[in-house]
């Protein structure tokens, strides 16, 4: 491999070394031997920016703790570090110590690829997704979903990655995202589902009923929002032109999805990969999406400020109304593309 080269795909994730969650270190550690493994399997080359926001003070930076790939190796590994004098800017920087989407428009701003994945660091790519992203076939219009199944983090104590991809096939947790065939029907056992053509049926009735009930609620619906976080492509002049993720000094909660109705206001289509071409998430503590009490939630969410979801759809609504293709909430140089951060580089893109 040279010692630079472009790639087709970026791929944009942040953290910072806190331990948030548990096993913090060791989840990344599995993201990136993971993403290595799978880049040089597939012989598929890959732009990896990991946003560092806010090192903690005392802690060593991930460059210095975390895989670094070897020159042989298929990715391109580049860190960059956003100081705390950035992160202070912010009204809520006591309380929520990553802006998550804030981040990841940093990353956005600087990638080289022609599309740009964003996603998290306890992920790990099926075969069959990573096979998806080889195909070189995304088109610049489209923005593309995969399902999220949530794993035992028992997958952390096994040595190879291929071990750990057997794991997560048998010790799933629950499936978040839509069918990719069978957009309309949610909620039914999966024994349901196998019998195929008649759920096509009853997903084309419930398609033409639902047109009619969700009124010009009915496409910003169809949307695959669930768990989008940690899995959404779009070709890097698509996220450019979207403005990124909304920047607000908020908790993460439905910027995300803020991203993908941004798209659909430009016309843009959605594309959910298939079944089996899926991506898992190592289950962890201290996310909003692991509490199951209510009291619980209300208490996690009082101490982050953070976005009603019927006040998204409202705005959005409102935009589709009018018109208007995106938010216009960030500033002309958002992801601070304006702002020289230091930067770290393992195989040079």
């Amino acid at each position: 491999m040279s010692n630079s080269r472009k790639s087709y795909l970026s791929i944009v994730v942040t953290t910072r070394n806190d331990n948030h969650g548990g096993d913090l270190l060791l989840r990344t550690q599995t993201f990136v031997n993971g993403l290595i493994h799978q880049c040089n399997k597939f012989d598929f080359f890959v732009e990896l920016i990991v946003v560092e926001w806010n090192p903690p003070m005392g802690k060593p930076l991930l460059n210095e703790v975390l895989p670094q790939p070897t020159p042989t190796d298929k990715l391109c590994l580049r860190y960059i570090v956003v100081p705390n004098e950035i992160h202070r800017q912010y009204i809520s920087h006591n309380s929520i110590p990553l802006f998550q989407m804030i981040a990841k428009n940093v990353g956005i701003r600087r990638a080289k690829g022609d599309y740009i994945l964003c996603t998290n660091i306890d992920i790990l790519f099926t075969d069959e997704c990573f096979a998806r992203l080889i195909k070189r076939d995304f088109e610049s219009n489209a923005f593309y979903r995969a399902n999220r199944m949530d794993v035992d983090k028992g997958l952390l104590e096994l040595a190879t990655f291929d071990e750990q991809l057997n794991f997560a096939k048998t010790q799933i947790i629950k499936r978040l995202g839509k069918n990719s065939e069978l957009k309309h029907l949610r909620g039914l056992p999966s024994f349901f589902f196998g019998f195929t053509n008649s759920m096509k049926v009853l997903d084309y009735f419930w398609g033409f009923v639902d047109r009619f009930v969700q009124g010009d609620s009915y496409a910003l619906n169809q949307l695959d929002t669930m768990a989008c976080g940690d899995f959404t492509i779009m070709h890097k002049d698509a996220w450019i032109a979207i403005d990124g993720y909304v920047e607000l000094d908020m908790y993460s909660i439905h910027i995300d999805s803020m991203a993908l109705y941004a798209a659909q206001l430009r016309g843009m289509k959605q594309v959910i990969f298939n079944w089996k071409e899926v991506v898992y998430h190592i289950d962890h503590a201290d996310g909003w999406e692991t509490i199951t009490d209510a009291a619980a939630m209300l208490r996690f969410l009082a101490k982050k400020p953070g976005l009603d979801w019927w006040l998204v759809v409202k705005a959005t609504l409102q935009l589709m109304k009018e018109g208007k293709t995106k938010y216009e909430l960030n500033k002309p140089n958002w992801g601070f593309v304006d702002q020289h951060f230091d930067e770290i580089v393992f195989n040079n893109c």
